[in-house]
Parts: C-alpha cells; structure tokens; sequence
C-alpha cells in the first residue's frame, strides 16, 4: 500500500479523535517551507517570485520544530522553494522524526544524490520527488533539460538505500492522459512507494497563466486518465480514494485549507497554501482570526478554479471517517469514470479576487531592513 500501516493507523487515530472531540477544524499537514530560495524557476510556480531579501531568509531549526509543536498535526511536508538549500535541513527532519511526525520532504532532486548521506532511511521519513510527467513533459515544466534524468537517477539510487520514495507531480492544461497514464507506470515500475497528483492551481504572480486548468477540465482529464489505469487501482496513491473520486467530478466538496496550514518565513499563511493574503504570528491566531468562511470554491473569485490536495484532501479525509463504507466501496471498486458528474458548487455569490500580496511582501522587505539597521547601530555602539 501506498501510505504504510503504521501511518495509516495513527493518522486515523488522530483524525478519529478529533471527530469524536467535536473538533470543526484541525490540522491534518503541516506545509512547512523553511525557505523561497530554489535552483528552478518553474513557469507553474508562484514561491519563487520574491527580492532578494525575502529569498535570503530562512526558518530556523527551532522555529520550524517550534511551529510543528504548535500545530500538533501528525505529518509534516517541507516545501519550498527547494528545501536541500537549507543548511540546517537534515536536523530540522531530525527534530520532526523525535516529535513522532511523518516527514515528507519535497525536492526537485537536483541536489538529492549529493546531500543523501545527511539523512536515514527511517519509517517517519520520504523522500517526495517532483516530477511533472514524462522527460520531455517535465522538463518542459521545470523549464530546464536533463532535470528528469537527474531526478530518476537519484530516485534510483534513494530506493538502493533504503528510503521510502514517492513522486508528487501536478498537471496543467493540455496534459494528454495516455501520456500520463504512461508516466505513472513509468514511476511504479522504478520502484517509488507511492504517487501525489494534483492539478495546477493559477498562482497569481505565477510567470506562466495560459495553461492552468478550470474545475470541468481537471475532472474531465482525471477521469480519462484514471479510466487508463483500471479505475485507478492500477497504480499506487499516497492520497485518500475519495480524493481521488473528487478529482473525477464525483463529490461536491467545499475545501478545508486549516488541514494544511502553511508556515514560512512570513509566518503562518492565510489562508492556505497556495493563497497568501496575510499572515498570522501565531498557529493559534491563524485558527481563530481567520474569516475561513471569506474563501473557497463559490466565496472567493481566486479559488474558483482549485481543486488542489492541499486544499481538499482533508475534506475527503474527514469525509472517509464520517461516511466509511462509502470510502471502503471506493477504494475497492475504484474511481467512478463514466455517468453524470457530482453537481458544482455555484459561483455567481462569490467575492471579486484582491490582490494584497505585494503589500505583504513590501513589508516583509521594511522589517528586515529595520532589523539590518537596528543589528548594525548595535554593531557599532559595541565597538565605541
């Protein structure tokens, strides 16, 4: 299986127990991003459009493992930018494994083979590789030639050493679902223990804004798709199989982004992953001071078009603990690929979109040339 037993048992747990607490909102993932810095610059990508002053910055090790004990959520996946850029990296994933949390951490790969020997093989420990598809699909993504070889290579070799691996990809308009029925057999066949799907969402300050897909078109593609592969059986998802019915238009889910609460070097992200329009200075204010109500699918202009894992695999977790014959029946007959799809969340009560993030950012530029200042007149006045 995909997600291993251990695992499995004791996010169940968690999540049943937050049910059964009466709990409405609790976080599920961590998205921890210690740094924006990265060695690509993918057209898709909307984390690495930053000044130089914000890519310089990085989450201390205490910090990061602070910010894990304060969100109490059983996985933690490092993101970025590109993560084996962090010099303190290795006892970041150290400090997470002692606090008992499952690790994944993302990485494009390129520096995978050389910075290797400052991890372990250990059951709370994968590494998640990005790939976009095929060599010339990725590559294309990435905007770079060889990088596909380079990650398969180095997936090769985190396999011979005694690493779970899997392989998280993201799909954008114009993806030919033969093609990508290939690649997925392409990464099984090379040993990964499991797949991360999702469609491309249209980040704001993203370079590329041509070939992000709508909701119909998401469905559309991941039912040809999953039809290619016996239902999705054929190949192993580390995600919830009605994750995986959701992305073929069969459930009406509204997203739950505090299951994946992001923390960065600006603070904790509302009011998810991918949407950045202010942050809190604490887990506990991001919960209660966010207007959660203010966004989504049928609220918000910009999340018309999401159907993003960050965003909805907690809604089909929740889903599977409340409804669990229903998931089971999924997961054992597969992915719905043919009739009428599940009705779509009306958008004609949604909010306009605003953009507020450059305001973030330039005062996230201010404050650390306030601190530059303040630590220099310190400087000086030692010296005197």
């Amino acid at each position: 299986m995909a997600v291993p037993l251990q695992q499995a048992a004791r996010i169940g747990s968690y999540v049943l127990k937050q049910h059964l607490s009466g709990r409405k909102r609790y976080p599920l993932v961590l998205m921890l991003e210690p740094l924006f810095r990265c060695n690509l610059a993918c057209a898709g990508c909307g984390k690495i459009d930053y000044p130089d002053e914000i890519l310089n910055q990085r989450i201390s090790v205490a910090d990061a493992l602070a910010s894990a004990e304060e969100c109490g959520a059983p996985v933690v996946s490092i993101a970025g930018g590109e993560p084996l850029l962090h010099k303190e990296l290795p006892q970041i994933v150290e400090g997470l494994i002692k606090q008992k949390r499952f690790v994944y951490l993302c990485t494009n790969a390129l520096l995978l083979e050389k910075k290797m020997h400052l991890y372990r093989p250990n059951p709370f420990f994968t590494w998640s590789v990005h790939l976009d598809g095929s060599k010339e699909e990725h590559d294309k993504s990435v905007c770079q030639d060889g990088v596909y070889e380079k990650a398969v290579g180095a997936i090769k070799s985190a396999k011979a050493a005694g690493f779970r691996v899997n392989i998280n990809c993201t799909f954008f308009d114009g993806t030919d679902p033969e093609r990508a029925a290939g690649f997925f057999d392409d990464v099984m066949a090379l040993g990964v223990d499991g797949i991360t799907v999702s469609p491309g969402y249209a980040y704001e300050r993203a370079p590329d804004q041509q070939h992000f897909l709508n909701r119909r078109k998401t469905k559309q593609l991941f039912r040809d798709i999953f039809r290619l592969g016996n239902r999705a059986k054929k190949w192993k998802f580390s995600q919830s199989s009605l994750f995986l019915d959701f992305l073929a238009g069969n459930q009406t889910y509204h997203c739950t982004p505090w299951a994946n609460p992001t923390r960065n070097v600006f603070g904790w992200q509302r009011p998810c992953y991918l949407l950045g329009e202010g942050y809190a200075r604490s887990f506990k204010e991001l919960m209660e001071e966010t207007d959660w109500d203010s966004y989504g699918t049928g609220n918000y202009e910009k999340c018309a078009d999401c159907m993003v894992h960050s965003g909805f695999e907690g809604t089909a977790v929740a889903d599977a603990i409340q409804h669990p014959l229903k998931a089971f029946r999924v997961s054992r007959q597969g992915v719905t690929v043919t009739g009428e799809m599940a009705p779509e969340i009306p958008l004609d009560k949604q909010r306009p979109a605003e953009y507020v993030f450059a305001r973030h950012v330039e005062k996230a530029v201010e404050e650390i040339h306030t601190r530059k200042e303040e630590l220099e007149r310190q400087r000086r006045s030692a010296a005197e």
